[in-house]
């Protein structure tokens, strides 16, 4: 399953159906669930945990030391969940000591083409990264967001579950749980509401989501008596949890 020009240190924890391709580099402090597949010419640094059935495709860089100008080798760490899908050409960076000292990727996400991924970055499940998606140090994305190709990321931003940035988008505020945004600096154009009724949302939910985002971005509200509105009107989870994804930002959201 190892191909005889890939190099596997013998400090990395591989199990045992793992494929791992031509010219390939796996270091020390690297661990490998069942199921995946490692393509050729991939290198995978440790600290490192890849969950089960995950698949790199050619000239990826996984684990590597941060960009961070203040990281000195430190033994900071990846961990990534199960079937995660990583395109040729990706970059996913260890954290630093500064914050968590780890970065963090759920399951079932799609890297495409070039996409890097920054020290710190917590990324949830579901997730779609399209080609050369770039997310500095320290985002964070919710579950089921996605991210249109050339879109970057500011260092710090959230980004929200079920948020949708159309291609070339550059972020540089928060984005609230289920809103589209696009544009240079990104704005935001209405609720994701296609993609809601995809993943089974129900009417009354959507409904009351886009009531929700009326009170945020169409009636001239302050940001707190939006948010105190929704909350007076709507008693759903969905609701609560895009008050929640406004109330928590730091950065301000994308207006």
């Amino acid at each position: 399953m190892i191909h005889p020009t890939a190099i596997v240190d013998p400090g990395a924890r591989l199990a045992d159906d793992v494929e791992v391709g031509p010219f390939s580099v796996i270091g020390p402090d690297v661990e490998i669930g069942a199921g995946s597949v490692i393509g050729p010419h991939v290198v995978v640094k440790g600290p490192t945990i890849l969950g089960e059935r995950t698949r790199i495709f050619q000239f990826a860089s996984v684990g590597e030391d941060c960009q961070d100008k203040k990281y000195r080798g430190e033994p900071t760490r990846l961990v990534m969940g199960d079937d995660n899908v990583i395109r040729e050409g990706v970059t996913l960076h260890r954290g630093t000591v500064q914050d968590r000292g780890e970065t963090t990727i759920g399951s079932r996400n799609l890297f495409m083409a070039y996409v890097h991924v920054g020290h710190d970055c917590v990324i949830g499940n579901d997730c779609i990264l399209a080609n050369q998606v770039t997310l500095a140090g320290h985002v964070r994305l919710g579950d089921h967001a996605i991210l249109g190709g050339l879109s970057a990321v500011h260092q710090f931003c959230h980004f929200g579950t079920h948020a949708m940035a159309g291609g070339g988008s550059i972020i540089t505020k928060d984005t609230p749980a289920f809103v589209m945004i696009n544009g240079n600096p990104a704005q935001v154009h209405g609720l994701n509401a296609v993609g809601l009724k995809r993943r089974g949302f129900s009417a009354e939910a959507i409904r009351a989501l886009s009531d929700s985002y009326k009170l945020v971005y169409r009636q001239g509200l302050t940001v707190e008596q939006a948010l105190s509105e929704i909350r007076a009107r709507f008693s759903l989870a969905e609701t609560e949890h895009f008050a929640a994804s406004i109330e928590v930002s730091t950065r301000g959201i994308i207006r």
